[in-house]
């Protein structure tokens, strides 16, 4: 039994011997896994030559003692430089080859600071080696390879990148992020369908702009929830004056909630306005910006509930001058006043013109009835002048 279970453990090998390992025929290292923590799936990438050199193959490493489980089994990709052996598997409790999902809350500092439970969830396993020695002894190292990733739950959606920072291996712990994800749309109709465009001069006051955020690829396991969205001045609002649409369950009396927590999109609308610093520019321009929760689905409805939420004192900014992503163009809104002032002006410039034609012309035709007479009466006085 033990010649045979040497045999198949040599022919694995040579089988995986044909790999052009070159200098990464070696002992395994901490760094031989990476792990990228994308929006939908996970994927790791094992180097394959120190996996041979260590007496095994890529059908030897199991994911998460998933044996049985074909999607679960890593494929080896021998035009990767050096060779590897992939694992991918959905982020999902439900299919994720047997991954743990740990949701922890903390208080919220920085930016959050105004949120008692900002969520993370932590996405981890193991790819371990299977020794396929029978008996009481075996002359092969176990090979463990940890991954995890970790996944904040609590965004605010604007206009500049995210960058993603990474760690370390056979423990290998990454920093995954939804954000790209994340985007925000403004629309004319309460269908949704129609982009809001906004013109030159820009729009009416107290005209309905309707606001979307929606999750694009995001997997099933969580629904956007918007915690809060505010109006500012500066795209980038870090010392500029503000304006709350809403925050948690308080809202502005002109602002309405469509959907929120129920799917991969939230909507809302409200009416638009003006700041009163700009009432002597022609047009008010603002930026929206939104903090967004990713919520787990059985978790949702605590989050919508006002009773369990945390209010926001409305009077500090929040704010401050991290990384973050707005509203794609400005909302540019009509100065009523400022364009009124101006079609005055016009006005009495117009009647002043009027006035300044009229009395030309007045002045004109009195004097053309003055020289008529002048005329008359030279020619009279000639004549007499030629009888005497």
């Amino acid at each position: 039994m033990k010649l045979l279970s040497f045999l198949f453990l040599a022919s694995m090998v040579a089988k995986s011997s044909q790999l052009t390992c070159q200098n990464e025929f070696r002992r395994p290292e901490y760094t031989d896994i990476s792990v990228e923590c994308g929006t939908s799936s996970i994927t790791l990438a094992i180097q394959i030559c120190p996996v041979v050199y260590t007496g095994y193959n890529e059908s030897l490493l199991i994911l998460n003692h998933m044996f049985d489980k074909p999607e679960c089994k890593g494929t080896l990709d021998e035009s990767a430089t050096p060779p590897v052996v992939k694992f991918s598997f959905p982020l999902n409790m439900t299919n994720a080859c047997g991954s743990n999902f740990l949701t922890t809350s903390t208080a919220g500092t920085g930016i959050f600071a105004d949120f008692s439970n900002i969520q993370t969830v932590n996405v981890s396993g193991v790819v371990r080696s299977h020794d396929p020695t029978t008996g009481i002894v075996t002359y092969n190292a176990e090979l463990k390879y940890y991954y995890s990733c970790a996944y904040p739950l609590e965004y605010l959606i604007n206009n500049t990148q995210v960058d993603v920072s990474a760690s370390s291996i056979a423990v290998k712990d990454n920093n995954g992020s939804f954000i790209s994800t994340l985007s925000m749309e403004l629309f004319s109709d309460v269908n949704y369908t129609t982009p809001l465009v906004i013109p030159r001069l820009g729009i009416e006051l107290r005209t309905k702009v309707f606001v979307q955020v929606q999750a694009a690829n995001l997997t099933d396991q969580y629904h956007v929830l918007m915690d809060r969205c505010y109006a500012s001045i500066s795209p980038y609002p870090t010392n500029s004056s503000f304006f709350n649409l809403f925050v948690s369950c308080s809202k502005d009396q002109m602002t309405t909630m469509h959907e929120n927590g129920d799917s991969h999109h939230a909507r809302f609308s409200f009416s638009a306005f003006r700041f009163l610093e700009q009432q002597n520019q022609t047009v008010s321009t603002y930026y929206l910006h939104c903090i967004i929760r990713l919520c787990e689905i059985s978790t949702c409805s605590d989050f919508k509930d006002c009773n369990n939420r945390r209010k926001r004192d409305i009077r500090s900014s929040g704010v401050s001058d991290a990384t973050t992503l707005s509203s794609a163009v400005p909302i540019v809104t009509r100065n009523e006043d400022s364009l009124a002032s101006k079609e005055e002006a016009a006005a009495f410039s117009s009647d002043s013109d009027s006035s300044s034609r009229m009395g030309l012309g007045i002045a004109v035709g009195v004097l053309t009835l003055a020289v008529i007479v002048v005329l008359t009466a030279a020619a009279v006085f000639y004549r007499r002048l030629r009888y005497f």
